[in-house]
């Protein structure tokens, strides 16, 4: 009996064990992201201040070299030669410095809709502890809901949408919001009501799709 109860102790510990080891993981994933995207943040606002200060550089250039041929009288075609090589310069620096912050912007995106997806899986797994259900459905081209007002959803006792996702923005339910193709409409509420939903997101019937949800 005591080896008995000492095993079930053990079996307990064990998964309590595993159980806190998965919420330290996956708080430090969650205050990893955040860490990065506070970095990329911070690396997009020194790229718009390097092209910031490209621009003064170039203004300021060509204000000189105006002043400077009313000055000495210089020859016109000179001056007109240099600020041509400056402005090429300048919008070369420019145009690198862009497409580097394009690319900051890019993975703030990533690292922002990896963050929303942690979330709702989060949700979602709680959902299912109280027999209800998150769903997760793109609004395909063609289908009834495209070009509709959130208004225009079919009423049901408990389904409802919590949020929607258009690209890296989460849009906030109104009724005047009108969805598009590409939308990822997050539904909360019983399983059978949103099953019923899924034919108007998709334009499939519910028992046959196979839905397009975002990972």
């Amino acid at each position: 009996m005591t080896l008995e109860l000492l095993g079930r102790v053990h079996k307990e510990l064990s998964i309590t064990g595993h159980a806190f080891y998965e919420t330290i993981l996956s708080i430090s994933e969650l205050v990893n992201r955040k860490v990065q995207i506070i970095r990329l943040h911070w690396q997009a606002s020194v790229l718009l201040q390097q092209i910031d200060d490209v621009t003064a550089k170039v203004g300021q250039q060509i204000a000189t070299q105006v002043s400077d041929r009313l000055l000495y009288q210089s020859h016109p075609d000179s001056l007109v030669g240099v600020m041509d090589q400056t402005l090429a310069d300048a919008i070369s620096r420019v145009q690198k410095l862009k497409q580097s912050l394009i690319g900051v912007d890019a993975q703030i995106r990533e690292l922002k809709i990896e963050m929303v997806h942690q979330d709702l899986l989060s949700l979602q797994r709680d959902l299912a502890l109280r027999s209800a259900g998150l769903e997760r459905l793109t609004v395909v081209r063609g289908a009834p809901a495209a070009g509709q007002p959130l208004s225009a959803l079919p009423q049901y006792s408990s389904a409802y949408v919590a949020t929607v996702l258009r690209g890296p923005f989460l849009v906030a339910p109104s009724g005047d919001l009108l969805f598009r193709p590409g939308d990822i409409v997050v539904l909360i509420g019983a399983q059978a009501e949103l099953d019923q939903l899924v034919s108007w997101f998709t334009g499939q019937r519910p028992l046959t799709t196979s839905l397009t949800r975002s990972a």
